[in-house]
């Protein structure tokens, strides 16, 4: 019971008749707080009645609180925590001790109340706390004698440790557990945890240790041992969408699914950080909301114009990116973020190249599932890891420069010229392509790069036959051979044993004394072949695809062997042609394909 005098002298009034708190109406307040009643203070009453009798309203309460998860089936997005200790209630083996890591608003400390409801319910321990009994409302409204909550920032001494340890030998005022909720464990001195220690691995049977961290990596080995560790990772931008659109269905609030995504975009996957940037666009905007006011009020590039300057830079078209950055300047877009979008936006293209069946793992809405595979077949791993690489060193850049809309446009046009490079697997894939299709006599579907001043195919063959053309290279093969030499002098001797066979508008074979059959794999090198067929461009002013077979006994063509070789080959072969004939430096030359350059004896 409560003293009727002190209800009855609890008040005093002024000469103006306003009531005013003297030390009764504090002794009132203080006998309410031992009791456990609710008072709030309003302009010095304490039992929160206004001076024209009407109560005070409940101040408002944003979305994160409003929202936040009261079991371990609305915690979103990490399933692999809630499971665990579902099914370690269930089993009768909770630990004694837990920590929790992840970055902002993904849940630790959500789930770290939730265990405590579990654990101290009246109807419990159950994975299903009822939140009705007295100890589940006191540790929601985070009075509980039980569950003492502590912020390690502002607790992080060795004589707060110390009392908490002498405090936790004593029984829980009313659940089963007395529970240490430790927020932002890692901000505890070296001291204060060595001080833990003892305690933390042989704790009392009635006390539990729930810790929770952001940067895991600053709490000590020594403590980390003691506990179960669970990594709470990253919320999807699926999973936030889907919680933003149930919320909104809750509250009455009509919301586009564009804005949904740009919200989800924005935070990162902090599902707290959605939430308050809901909240605060409705503030702005009402219950109507449209991507527009997310993108006006958080500065965000819409998904459209983060797609059209994907395709922008997938095409190399230089104007439209200039267009589109001017555009995102003018409206006032966070540049050094659309950076960061832009990364994003590769890696997941590149996953959809690489990731296969493996798709679903990037847990992206299908609309924007559907934009990366449609571009997925028009463009090569390597050309995107090269995007990417161009935009890691301009968000560096960036940090530092005094003109970003110009940094960033340079650095995007970089990214331009990086996506219509060939790489070097795709010069593979053509020349392997080439060799089939050579092999198999097929058209060649790949059609080489021809000079401007060349003529036609069509008008070549006006001015003179393949008969015609193949007396052009007979004539001129010793000249041929000469050129061939220049640009790979390795497979100049092996060239002095052939001669052309046949000649088409493609295709070209040159025959090779069989008695040198052992030479085929060098004259078969892609640097030799490449060397012969610009070497006959200059007589026939195209390019052509070349293949070897023996020369037969009845079709024996003159070799440049047989007419005898210029003075300055003989020098070369009586100098260093003999090297290449000794078979330590004949393994070196063709085993690096390099040349000799000079002999000292």
């Amino acid at each position: 019971m409560i003293p009727g005098s002190v209800l009855k002298t609890g008040l005093r009034m002024t000469e103006s008749g306003k009531p005013r708190q003297g030390r009764k109406a504090a002794a009132v307040t203080h006998v309410f707080r031992v009791f456990g009643i609710a008072c709030r203070s309003v302009a010095g009453n304490p039992f929160g009645c206004l001076p024209n009798g009407k109560r005070s309203t409940m101040a408002y309460e944003v979305l994160a609180r409003k929202w936040r998860p009261q079991q371990f089936s609305d915690v979103v997005g990490q399933e692999h925590v809630t499971k665990t200790l579902t099914n370690a209630i269930e089993t009768d083996r909770v630990a004694h001790a837990y920590i929790f890591v992840g970055s902002r608003g993904t849940g630790k400390t959500t789930s770290a109340r939730i265990l405590a409801k579990a654990l101290n319910c009246m109807k419990g321990p159950t994975p299903t706390p009822c939140d009705q009994c007295d100890s589940c409302r006191e540790i929601v409204a985070g009075n509980s004698m039980d569950v003492i909550e502590i912020d390690g920032a502002s607790n992080n001494s060795v004589d707060q440790v110390r009392d908490l340890r002498d405090n936790a030998r004593y029984l829980p005022a009313r659940g089963p557990y007395k529970i240490y909720i430790i927020d932002e464990v890692h901000m505890l001195s070296t001291a204060a945890f060595n001080a833990l220690l003892k305690t933390l691995e042989e704790p009392p049977p009635h006390v539990k240790f729930i810790f929770a961290t952001t940067d895991v990596h600053k709490v000590l080995p020594t403590i980390l041992s003691r506990c179960q560790r669970f990594d709470l990772r990253r919320i999807s931008i699926q999973d936030i969408v889907d919680r933003l659109r149930k919320g909104c269905a809750e509250e009455g609030i009509s919301i586009s699914e564009d804005a949904l995504l740009a919200i989800a975009r924005g935070a990162e996957g902090g599902l707290r950080d959605a939430e308050s940037a809901l909240d605060q666009i409705i503030s702005f905007r009402g219950k109507e909301i449209e991507e527009e006011d997310v993108l006006a009020v958080f500065g965000l590039v819409s998904r459209s114009v983060l797609e059209g300057l994907t395709m922008a830079i997938l095409q190399s078209d230089v104007p439209k990116i200039i267009e589109i950055v001017a555009a995102m300047d003018r409206s006032g877009k966070d540049l050094q973020r659309v950076i960061m979008e832009l990364l994003e936006s590769f890696r997941n293209l590149l996953v959809v190249l690489y990731a296969g069946k493996g798709i679903s793992a990037l847990e992206l809405p299908e609309a924007q599932l559907q934009f990366y595979q449609t571009q997925a077949p028009h463009t090569e791993a390597g050309r995107i890891l090269r995007i990417i690489d161009a935009l890691i060193e301009t968000d560096a850049r960036m940090r530092y420069a005094l003109s970003k809309k110009t940094l960033l446009e340079t650095g995007l046009i970089r990214c331009s010229r990086a996506a219509e490079t060939a790489t070097l697997n795709e010069l593979l894939k053509q020349v392997n392509e080439l060799k089939k299709n050579v092999k198999s006599d097929a058209p060649l579907s790949i059609a080489p790069a021809t000079p401007a001043s060349s003529a036609p195919v069509a008008d070549q063959k006006k001015k003179g036959d393949d008969t015609d053309e193949l007396e052009i290279l007979l004539t001129n093969w010793h000249t041929i051979i000469d050129h061939v030499g220049k640009a790979d002098a390795l497979s100049l001797r092996y060239f002095l044993d052939t001669a052309p066979l046949r000649v088409n508008a493609e295709h070209m074979v040159v025959g090779y004394d069989p008695e040198f059959k052992g030479n085929l794999e060098r004259l078969e090198d892609p640097r030799a072949k490449l060397a012969l067929a610009r070497a006959i461009h200059r007589f026939l002013n195209r390019m052509l695809a070349i293949t070897f077979e023996p020369l037969k006994a009845d079709d024996r063509r003159p070799l440049p062997s047989d007419h005898g070789i210029k003075e300055e080959q003989k020098k070369d072969l009586t100098g260093l042609a003999k090297w290449y004939e000794h078979p330590a430096v004949k393994t070196v030359v063709e085993t690096f394909n390099g040349e000799i350059e000079d002999v000292r004896e």
